[in-house]
């Protein structure tokens, strides 16, 4: 999400550092008096740099109560400027329309788990800060530690495999399941101990071997790629002829989803990744052209400057008058273990 720097408990909207934000603004090209969501709203960074770049207004969606407050306080900087929504950028559809708002010039997605809940050691999506074992977006339904403490085995390592692309899952499910039956999983560091104890971890290993398992439980507890998919073509049925989105990933899997959407309806057919035939359409006219063919990537100084956004790629596409594919998250290659 776009809060990948500062907290706001250490300067907020202040020291905030957005990913990419010179390219997501060139990509985005935000006009006075266009409508504009961000639908992963953050700590406010893109929200408050298209406010400043045009005279338009911004739907600023998160699902993440703490930054609904945040866009609430940024909203009294930009009054009738910008509007704060609490819900899941998959729904943008219903919250526009809520507003008035029945179709929109420009849609932002910055993905992924936001500085704000990294930093924060009691929102439990760490492993770099011990805390409970939490990992939920919206504080509500079952926990990681929920979830590590009574699926079985089999399952655990599904998750592991398919969300986290770990291959040695089955060795780290196993060791869960031992470890569990010895005194229930509760915190951060107890479960990226149980990994480290599987793996090992070298002094200058750059990656801490327990993140794609943290990675894997914190997709599959907030559906995260689902919602990616419905988001995308949420925002494809909502966005105006001419109207841009701007997509910014930080793994491999968040990324094939993008590039599957945007191939598939960049190229005319059914036959085309992430578009779904039907015996009465022959042929799916292209939704959106490219922006960029190939994802754009940071430069090697933002890198420097903030490290969390090495992994950062940015796609985006400007919407066609053609109508909207349907959705099919098979095609768009959607992980199929479902909670």
């Amino acid at each position: 999400m776009a809060s990948r720097g500062s907290t706001a408990a250490d300067g907020g909207l202040t020291r905030h550092i957005p990913v990419m934000l010179s390219e997501v603004l060139a990509a985005l090209q935000p006009r006075d008096g266009d409508i504009v969501v961000d639908g992963t709203f953050g700590a406010g960074g893109y929200a408050k740099a298209i406010l400043h770049t045009a005279n338009c207004r911004v739907i600023a969606i998160d699902r993440d109560a703490e930054a609904f407050a945040l866009a609430g306080a940024l909203a009294e900087d930009f009054p009738g400027r910008l509007i704060a929504m609490l819900g899941r950028y998959s729904e943008m559809e219903a919250l526009a329309e809520s507003e008035g708002f029945k179709a929109v010039d420009g849609v932002v997605l910055d993905l992924g788990v936001s500085s704000m809940q990294l930093d924060q050691a009691e929102r439990g999506f760490s492993f770099a800060q011990d805390g409970p074992l939490d990992m939920r977006m919206e504080n509500e339904g079952p926990t990681a530690a929920d979830l590590v403490n009574s699926l079985a085995e089999s399952e655990l390592a599904d998750i592991i495999y398919v969300f986290g692309e770990e291959r040695r899952s089955r060795a780290i499910a196993k060791a869960i399941v031992a470890r569990r039956a010895e005194a229930p999983i509760t915190r951060t560091s107890e479960l990226a101990d149980v990994v480290i104890g599987v793996l090992g971890r070298k002094r200058d290993e750059p990656k801490h071997p327990a993140t794609r398992t943290f990675q894997a439980f914190r997709l599959y507890l907030n559906a995260e790629l689902d919602e990616l998919a419905q988001g995308l073509c949420a925002a494809e049925r909502l966005l105006k002829a001419g109207g841009r989105l701007v997509v910014v990933t930080f793994h491999s899997l968040e990324d094939r989803i993008a590039k599957r959407f945007f191939a598939g309806r960049s190229a005319a057919g059914p036959k085309a990744p992430g578009t779904c035939p039907t015996p009465a359409v022959e042929e799916f006219a292209p939704s959106f052209q490219l922006i960029n063919r190939r994802p754009l990537e940071p430069s090697n100084d933002e890198i420097r400057g903030n490290p969390r956004a090495r992994s950062a790629r940015l796609r985006a596409g400007e919407r066609t008058e053609a109508p909207a594919h349907p959705l099919d998250l098979t095609a768009l290659g959607v992980p199929g273990v479902r909670g």
